[in-house]
């Protein structure tokens, strides 16, 4: 009873704020603030309100609620499971027989050889060249010309 007085008392305002806005000229805004005000009305009329306050003082309904919760969890739970151990026990046969079936399963990432990579390069440095224009800034001189700065 108290729900259907709330909700008929939130209608009778949202109207009132929609007759003022229709007032002052802003029709599109009041017909919008009059449709959301007749939600709770219509929601009373269809006995909407009634099951929904039944509903929310009701024991078994939150035992319901809570047994939902459960069974979410429950869900949650064995598929982070799955996830960290690869799969389904079906998933992970057929990852193991593809590694079999591959080429080089084993096979490590090509080697760099006896040389390391560091002692192969030439060390880059702010020296000029024999051309006497710093390595890295001839091309950033370049840029800038074509640019005309």
């Amino acid at each position: 009873m108290i729900a259907e007085t709330v909700c008929s008392a939130v209608s009778a305002a949202g109207l009132g704020i929609a007759a003022v806005t229709a007032y002052r000229k802003r029709f599109l805004a009041a017909a919008r603030i009059a449709a959301y005000s007749l939600i709770p009305i219509g929601l009373v009329m269809t006995g909407v309100v009634e099951w929904a306050a039944d509903t929310a003082f009701s024991t078994t309904a939150w035992a319901g609620v809570v047994v939902l919760g459960g069974s979410w969890a429950l869900f949650a739970t064995t598929r982070a499971v799955e996830r960290r151990r690869g799969g389904t026990p079906a998933e992970r046969k057929e990852a193991r027989k593809a590694q079999r079936d591959a080429v080089a399963p084993a096979a490590s990432a090509p080697s760099l050889g006896p040389g390391d990579r560091a002692s192969d390069r030439p060390a880059v440095t702010g020296r000029k060249d024999s051309k006497g224009s710093p390595d890295d800034f001839s091309d950033i001189e370049a840029i800038l010309k074509k640019h005309g700065i």
